[in-house]
């Protein structure tokens, strides 16, 4: 299994001079299995990079993507209306989230519409097809994928994805809370490989008028990390005020409290590997 970044900025893309480091687009990844399995994590403006990444028998042929969507802010989807398999008639798309189908198909339906977008979301050619993700692993492939709620406005979902007993842990747009570690986070994440979580904010910002804005801080990765167990700790939503010189400095205090820990940036690869 392996996970491949395409977008990791949050609220809104960044122009190239501010975000030629760590990049500009908002939030997408790519995730393939041992079979090669393609499973696409949110839709932000990185998801036409991630689909011109493709094989070409992939991006032309195949046309069969999982889809897995946190949740419907416009970061998260932004990139939807330009994803070229939308519009070909052999593609089946399966969309997936947190919400039951019916609610799913409605919002993605209400986010393409006119005067927005000339081409009506039920008019895309492709086949599709909506799947609830919940608790209990459903197989995508080889992966077993389950969600959790998260502390979020109008609700988010992580997901963990496993694989031969390797797994990655997606929590993006999150809040912790002020009596500490999220303990359904933590549960939810317990053991993970790699844990990938919202660094939107130093604790600073955070204190200086951040609070219930849905996001947290690197110090709050770090404690949820710890008390998951997780090996790995992948800061990801960067903060689109941040400059690379910012992030670089928020990089180097989450290292120092979690070894290894890291901000995600687009061409960014994971590779997980059984452990001997």
């Amino acid at each position: 299994m392996r996970i491949e970044f395409f977008g990791v900025r949050g609220t809104r893309p960044v122009a190239r001079r501010r975000g030629s480091v760590y990049g500009g687009h908002t939030p997408c990844a790519l995730v393939r299995d041992g079979a090669g399995e393609i499973l696409i994590l949110d839709a932000g403006t990185g998801l036409h990079r991630l689909e011109e990444s493709l094989p070409v028998r992939a991006n032309k042929e195949g046309n069969r993507p999982h889809l897995l969507l946190t949740h419907f802010h416009f970061d998260h989807l932004s990139g939807l209306p330009f994803l070229e398999t939308l519009f070909r008639r052999s593609a089946l798309i399966r969309f997936y989230s947190l919400f039951p189908p019916a609610v799913l198909r409605r919002r993605l339906s209400g986010f393409m519409t006119g005067p927005y977008f000339p081409i009506e979301f039920s008019e895309t050619p492709s086949r599709k097809e909506f799947l609830r993700i919940g608790p209990r692993p459903r197989r995508i492939g080889r992966l077993a994928v389950s969600s959790c709620p998260l502390n979020h406005p109008q609700g988010c979902a992580a997901y963990r994805l496993e694989e031969n007993g390797l797994s990655i842990v997606f929590a993006t747009d999150t809040e912790h809370y002020a009596r500490g570690v999220d303990a359904r986070l933590a549960a939810f994440a317990l053991g993970t490989d790699v844990l990938i979580y919202d660094g939107m904010f130093t604790p600073a910002e955070y204190e200086a008028g951040k609070k219930g804005w849905g996001h947290s801080t690197w110090a709050a990765g770090v404690e949820l990390a710890r008390a998951a167990g997780a090996r790995r700790l992948v800061l990801s939503h960067l903060n689109p005020e941040h400059s690379d010189a910012d992030v670089e400095r928020l990089e180097s205090a989450a290292r120092r409290a979690f070894p290894g820990a890291v901000c995600a940036r687009e061409g960014m690869i994971i590779r997980l590997e059984k452990r001997p």
